[in-house]
C-alpha cells in the first residue's frame, strides 16, 4: 500500500476520530490561506477542517472576502421582501414552480415530520447569470436544459433593486464555496480538482430566510418545542455557507444529543456539511443534525447558500471509503434526484396550489 493510500485509508480518517464522546463548541477556521499558492499552506488548512468535517460536521469561516456592505445591501433588500403583503408575496409561492424557486409562507415547510410547521418564511433562488465590472459571470449556455431541480428564478415584480443586490451576494457566496470544494478535496486525501469534474454547473440554492419573534417564555405554551423557527434536520447537499445575525437561535446537536448554541459571531459565516458529503464518504464525514429557535424576543434574518454537486452527478461513495468492514450505507441516486425528493418531502404537509 503505497503512503497515499495509507493516509487516506477509512481506518486512518477513523482513528483521527476524537476519544471524548462529542463536542462541546464549534471551531472557527481562518480561510486566507485558500487563496495561497503554498502548498503546505493549504494542506494545513485543509487539515483543519478535515478535523471539523469528521468531528463536528460544523465550523465558523473567517477572512472569507464578502464586504460588508455587500451583506447589509442584502439582508436590506430582504427585510422589504418580507414586508410586502402577503397577497404580493404569494403571487411568487414556491408551489407554483415545479423546482422550488420563489417565496415559501409561514408554516409552509415542515423540516421535522414531528413538528407542527416551521415558523418562518423564506425565498429561495439558483444560479442565474448577471453582470459584475462589466463582465458575465458564467456563459449560461452550460446551465442543465432538463431534470430534477431545473428551471428560472423567479422576483418580485415592484421591489426595485431586490433582484440584483441578491444575485451580487450570491455570486460572491458562490465564489466562496468554489473555494472551499478544494480544500475539501484535500482533507479527504484527493487530488484538489476531485470535486472539479462535478461542480461544472451551479447547483447551489439560496434562501432569504425571516423568523418571527418567538418570546423566551413561548415554551411554555409549547412544552415540546413543536413550534419552532425551523425543526431537527440535515441539510440536502455537499455543504451550506450561513450567514446569521445577532439575534442567534442556531442549534448544533452533539452525538450525546445536546443540542450546542452555533452563536453569531462577528465578520464570520458557518460552514455545515449536508448529506452529499456523508454519501461521497459513507459518513466520514458528518452531516449534522442541527434547528433554530428563535427565542430571542426579536425578528432573526439569515442567509443559507447550500451548495452541491451537478444536479446529474451520481451520488456514490468514493473507493477508498467502502470496506468489506465498512460497506456502501446509502442508494445511489443522482444530485438532483435526492435534494427534489428531500424538498418534495418538506412540503408535503402543505396543501398544493
Amino acid at each position: 500500500m503505497s503512503e497515499s493510500q495509507e493516509r487516506g485509508s477509512p481506518e486512518l480518517f477513523m482513528a483521527l476520530i476524537r476519544t471524548e464522546s462529542t463536542f462541546e463548541e464549534i471551531p472557527v477556521i481562518d480561510i486566507q490561506d485558500a487563496r495561497s499558492n503554498d502548498p503546505v499552506a493549504r494542506r494545513k488548512l485543509a487539515d483543519l477542517i478535515r478535523d471539523a468535517c469528521i468531528n463536528v460536521g460544523f465550523f465558523y469561516i473567517q477572512s472569507h472576502g464578502i464586504p460588508d456592505e455587500i451583506i447589509d445591501n442584502t439582508i436590506n433588500g430582504a427585510k422589504e421582501f418580507f414586508a410586502l403583503p402577503e397577497r404580493a408575496k404569494m403571487e411568487l409561492d414556491i408551489r407554483k414552480t415545479p423546482n422550488y424557486k420563489g417565496y415559501t409562507a409561514l408554516l409552509g415547510e415542515n423540516t421535522d415530520s414531528t413538528g407542527r410547521g416551521d415558523l418562518h418564511e423564506g425565498f429561495d433562488i439558483g444560479w442565474e447569470d448577471v453582470e459584475v465590472d462589466s463582465a458575465t459571470v458564467i456563459d449560461g449556455s452550460s446551465l442543465p436544459r432538463d431534470g430534477a431541480m431545473v428551471g428560472q428564478n423567479v422576483w418580485p415584480a415592484d421591489l426595485p433593486g431586490f433582484k440584483e443586490k441578491t444575485l451580487e451576494y450570491y455570486h460572491k457566496v458562490v465564489r466562496v464555496g468554489q473555494l472551499l470544494f478544494p480544500l475539501f478535496a484535500l482533507a479527504l486525501d484527493l487530488p484538489e480538482d476531485f470535486f472539479a469534474d462535478k461542480t461544472t454547473r451551479p447547483a447551489a440554492i439560496m434562501r432569504l430566510l425571516h423568523y418571527p419573534p418567538q418570546s423566551p417564555t413561548s415554551s411554555e405554551t409549547d412544552p415540546e418545542g413543536q413550534q419552532i423557527g425551523i425543526g431537527a434536520h440535515t441539510d440536502y447537499e455537499c455543504f451550506t455557507i450561513l450567514w446569521q445575525d445577532r439575534a442567534g437561535g442556531l442549534q448544533v446537536q452533539n452525538t450525546a444529543g445536546k443540542w450546542v448554541d452555533a452563536v453569531p459571531i462577528p465578520g464570520t459565516f458557518v460552514v455545515n456539511l449536508g448529506d452529499q458529503f456523508a454519501r461521497w464518504t459513507n459518513d466520514i464525514f458528518k452531516s449534522t443534525m442541527h434547528r433554530v429557535i428563535n427565542r430571542s424576543g426579536h425578528e432573526r434574518y439569515s442567509i443559507p447558500l447550500f451548495f452541491g454537486t451537478d444536479y446529474d452527478v451520481l451520488l456514490e461513495p468514493i473507493p477508498t471509503f467502502v470496506t468489506p468492514e465498512s460497506p456502501s450505507k446509502y442508494e445511489v441516486i443522482t444530485a438532483g434526484e435526492y435534494v427534489k425528493s428531500r424538498l418534495d418531502a418538506t412540503y408535503a404537509h402543505s396543501s398544493a396550489v
